[in-house]
């Protein structure tokens, strides 16, 4: 299918920071920084309810396959499950784990071989939220003001990173995105992550929210 690039003409919009829900603020935290992602995330006490699969993953694209076993295996030592072990495919070489806290985190790598010693580096952070409707989420998304950078049908698309989050926002069809995990697609309440937009507050049409993100603090005279 043949990729499709577009270009919004009204306001921009864009994702500022991602916010997890968390029943322990405190030991998300020490899991995330042993884990190694903590600069890419924020975190805030929630009592919501959920169950089943919350219908959003956290993938981290790192150099090669050690770099990912090196994730892998630090966030099993922090109290990680793994739902998929790391292996070999015919995109390259990743696995899946989940946080303490419910958040499914998708570590992958391009490549199938090793060409440098491992690192704790992260290449690229992607926000990839399961939606019922690519094609119309992702219209919703550009009348928001988002500008698409790759779009693959009804199947994916792939939003512009915005320069104030180093986390880029993506769409993949709920059930399909599930398979990819290893998990039912079934889940019901809160999604337990929040986004922060650069405009203004609002819903998107699969429940995910979005709040205005707060101004930065005024640089002292």
């Amino acid at each position: 299918m043949a990729m499709a690039t577009t270009t919004s003409t009204t306001a921009r919009t864009s994702l500022a920071s991602v916010t997890l829900e968390v029943a322990d603020p405190e030991a998300a935290r020490r899991f995330y920084g042993a884990f190694g992602v903590d600069p890419y995330i924020r975190l805030r006490a929630s009592g919501a309810p959920s169950t089943g699969f919350r219908g959003f993953t956290l993938a981290l694209t790192v150099s090669g396959p050690a770099t990912v076993d090196g994730f892998v295996a630090a966030a099993v030592n922090a109290g990680a499950t793994v739902l998929k072990p790391a292996a070999k495919s015919l995109w390259g070489y990743g696995g899946v784990v989940q946080a303490p806290d419910g958040t499914i985190w998708k570590i992958a790598t391009s490549a199938k071989k090793d060409t440098g010693p491992a690192t704790r580096e992260i290449d690229e952070v992607v926000l990839l939220l399961g939606v019922e409707d690519v094609k119309a989420t992702r219209q919703f998304y550009v009348g928001r003001g988002l500008t698409v950078a790759k779009s693959f049908g009804g199947k994916y698309a792939e939003f512009a990173a915005g320069p104030s989050s180093p986390v880029k926002l993506a769409l993949y069809k709920r059930r399909a995105l599930a398979k990819d995990l290893g998990v039912p697609a079934d889940g019901t309440g809160s999604h337990r992550v929040v986004l922060g937009s650069t405009a203004d507050t609002f819903t998107d049409p699969d429940g995910f929210a979005w709040e205005a993100a707060a101004p930065p603090a005024p640089t002292p005279s």
